[in-house]
Parts: structure tokens; sequence; C-alpha cells
């Protein structure tokens, strides 16, 4: 099921890669693009049946995916998929680290401190657990290797999202950096994308509880619209690819160009 990309060779033909938040929205886009690319998978969500689901899928078009139900907030599911990526597949190469959780419609002062927790335990303790999983798995390997972790718009300014998802998602693209530097010499590149609006659960369920966040969402892109899962994924792949060889430490905005105004 391998694609072309214009040069002959899958863009992530033999690479190993772990992506998070798989079940749905942008990561079971990218699951189903990195397959095609070539890449062996292993893919972690919360959601057992539709994880096992897609992972037979793409077995059944040819590629190859593994699934382990886990949670990014538990460090022991996510270093369990990691084991299962050496255990299967002989290593880690490359990571997509996507799952994420928000809320809309809530003034800060209003927001319980539990939706608090739990908002900066999936989006940015879940890249923490990820990164700190991930990392010693590629140390492991001469050739180093490539992580990219979703941010968001809101990682760069106030979007009408709830206080802490924004804080939250300026905390991955800090920490993205942070591991971008300290990685570097060692062969290991860390970048973060600027997500825009992207027709996904997360998004349907945030515009279900505050519609009037639609017009916003939309009217703030160049393009004004809003991005389909795979237009995320795409950027996520070449991130993760060897094309990106001299890309790190960077957030790149995949926004349909609503922060370039």
């Amino acid at each position: 099921m391998a694609a072309q990309n214009g040069t002959g060779t899958p863009l992530l033909s033999g690479a190993t890669v772990m992506i998070t938040g798989a079940s749905s929205g942008i990561g079971e886009a990218a699951a189903r693009l990195f397959a095609a690319e070539g890449a062996a998978l292993v893919l972690m969500a919360r959601r057992a049946d539709r994880l096992r689901a897609l992972a037979d899928d793409i077995t059944a078009a040819g590629g190859s995916a593994l699934a382990v139900p886990g949670d990014v907030t538990d460090p022991d599911d996510v270093n369990r998929a990691v084991e299962q990526a050496a255990q299967t597949y002989g290593g880690l190469d490359a990571a997509f680290n996507n799952a994420g959780w928000a809320t809309a419609g809530t003034a800060l002062h209003e927001t319980d401190d539990s939706v608090f927790t739990q908002v900066l335990d999936v989006n940015l303790r879940g890249v923490w657990n990820c990164l700190k999983a991930q990392i010693p798995a590629m140390l492991a390997s001469a050739a180093g290797g490539s992580i990219v972790n979703t941010a968001s718009v809101a990682g760069l300014r106030a979007t009408g999202a709830t206080a802490p998802y924004i804080a939250a998602k300026h905390a991955v693209i800090g920490l993205t950096r942070a591991a971008a530097d300290e990685y570097g010499e060692q062969g290991i590149r860390v970048n973060a994308l600027v997500v825009g609006s992207t027709r996904t659960e997360l998004i349907d369920d945030v515009l279900a509880k505050a519609p009037s966040l639609k017009d916003s969402f939309v009217s703030r892109s160049v393009q004004k619209r809003i991005a389909a899962p795979d237009e995320v994924a795409q950027a996520a792949a070449w991130l993760c690819s060897r094309r990106a060889s001299f890309v790190t430490g960077t957030a790149m905005a995949v926004d349909g160009g609503w922060t370039a105004t």
C-alpha cells in the first residue's frame, strides 16, 4: 500500500513510528497516511476497539500496524507501547505525539480545578510521558530519531479555547524546544505542529458546547475554512521523515494562515 511521493520511494519507508491519539481525527489520518508511506506503526489510544479496528484495516491493506491501547497520562502505558515497538519492530525511529483533550465555553474563574488538571495531564503530561519513554529508545539507535508533538494556534495566542488548554499548548511548544536543544547533537529532532481549526471529534465537541466559536475559527484562517485531518497528517509525516533532516525545534504552522496575520 506504499504511496509515491515523487521520488519513487515512500516517505517513511522502513521507519517504525509511534502515534498517540490514533483512534480518530488527526491521529487516525496520520496512521493511514504513514502506513501508506511505508511506516510500521505502533498505535496508541484509549479506545481499544476503534484502535484495533484501525490496525486491522491497515494490515488488511498491506501495511503493518500494532494496536497498543493505553492512556498517555499513564507512564506505564506509554512505556509499554515503546517496548512493543522494540519487541515487534526492533526499535523506534519516529513518534507523533498527538493525543489531546480540550474544553470550551467556561471562564477561567469558573473552571473547576479537576478540569484544569485533566487538560494539563492529557495535553502536557502526556507529551512529557511520551518524550521520557521515546527518547531513550531513540538514543539506543545510531540513527537517532524524530518526534513531532501536536500543539495548536492556542500555543501561540489566545484563541477562545479555555485557559487551561491555551496554557497547556504553550507549554507543549516550550517542551518541544527544550527537547530539541538537549538532544539535537545526539541525532534526535523534535518539532511541534501549530495546528489550526481541524475537523476532528475534539473540535466538533468544542463547537457543540460553544457554537459561537465557529465563526472565529473559520474567519481567522486566511483560507477561511477548517482543515481536514489528513492535511495536518501530511505535515507530521514530512517532519517525521528524513526529508526534514535539518528541521528541529520548530513550531510549524499548519493553520491555513491563522498565525500569519
